[in-house]
């Protein structure tokens, strides 16, 4: 696979401007620029805090499955998890109902002005309706908030991503019975092994756009030697398809994956990915015109940042060796 020139990315780049029925992250517009390539379209749409080297990780994302596509599927569908946003837990059943037939929930925790009272009460709603939870703190507590919350909130499935450092998950996994699974400190790190060889994570969260592509989380799952679950980047319906791909593809069955955040939009680019009996079904997704777009200036804002990533990647960035 070669890497295209800039002037033909932005021949077909779209930015768009997801609405978002709850606040999550932080956000309740989601911006994306989507593009298309000869195997199909792809997606760049790095958070707008992450800076240019970060970045280039879902350029080179993008840039495999417009230009390469997915790889082969060993199963036909791929079970997938309720996403449960910290909203009152008199919410949670309305959430829920988006994920029919589902029985695994993700449920946020450690948001801005949550109590521990509000997220056991919250875990506690979600568990009266879904038989197994997992919980996700996004790297924000202390060890010790930690330690305290895993006591308070019950039986979990695991805790994914309690703390931000490796050297605090490990103190928290030496001190829990519950499973810790490591999120940010794979996608985010320098050397996404190195929790592995740590010792401190039970489970594995991999993320396609943030890892550099499909065939680099495959290769990544292969080599932490743990459980994995492939999750969404809350991508849009063009960046979920290559999500669903991999974790159709892993040779492994994979516990029920992260990849129903397609209900979190009013809108998307395409059809979205519809949750039947729990499982999602892997297809190539093509824009359609539905998706609201982002204004001129946001859209000279994202074709910037393409110009300067893109210009890493030309530069050598290591995520370049994924696509040349």
């Amino acid at each position: 696979m070669r890497l295209p020139a800039l002037a033909e990315i932005l021949d077909s780049a779209i930015v768009v401007a997801l609405p978002m029925r709850e606040r999550f992250r932080g956000i309740t517009v989601r911006e994306s620029m989507i593009f298309a390539g000869p195997a199909g379209w792809g997606e760049f749409g790095p958070f707008v805090e992450y800076d240019d080297a970060e970045a280039a990780w879902w350029l080179a994302a993008g840039i495999e499955a417009a230009y390469l596509g997915p790889p082969a599927a060993v199963r036909e569908s791929v079970a997938v998890n309720a996403t449960v946003p910290a909203v009152p837990a008199a919410d949670v059943a309305a959430i829920l109902a988006r994920f029919p037939g589902a029985h695994t929930a993700k449920v946020k925790v450690a948001e801005p002005g949550d109590t521990l009272d509000d997220e056991v009460a919250r875990v506690a709603a979600v568990r009266e309706l879904v038989p197994t939870v997992r919980v996700d703190a996004n790297g924000k507590w202390s060890v010790a908030q930690a330690i305290r919350a895993i006591a308070a909130l019950g039986e979990l499935e695991y805790v994914e991503q309690p703390c931000a450092t490796v050297a605090e998950l490990a103190q928290v996994r030496a001190a829990v019975s519950v499973p810790i699974a490591a999120d940010e400190s794979i996608r985010r790190a320098e050397d996404p092994l190195r929790v592995v060889r740590a010792g401190a994570a039970d489970v594995a969260v991999l993320k396609v756009a943030p890892l550099g592509g499909m065939r680099r989380v495959l290769w990544l799952a292969q080599e932490t030697g743990l459980p994995v679950v492939v999750s969404s980047a809350l991508d849009t319906a063009v960046g979920l398809s290559a999500g669903v791909a991999t974790a159709a593809a892993l040779p492994a069955q994979p516990p029920a994956c992260g990849l129903g955040t397609g209900s979190m939009f009013v809108t998307d680019v395409a059809e979205p990915f519809a949750v039947v009996s729990g499982h999602l079904v892997p297809r190539l997704v093509r824009p359609d015109g539905r998706a609201p777009l982002a204004s001129r200036a946001r859209r000279r804002w994202w074709v910037h940042r393409l110009e300067r990533v893109h210009a890493l990647l030309v530069d050598g960035h290591p995520a370049a060796r994924h696509v040349t």
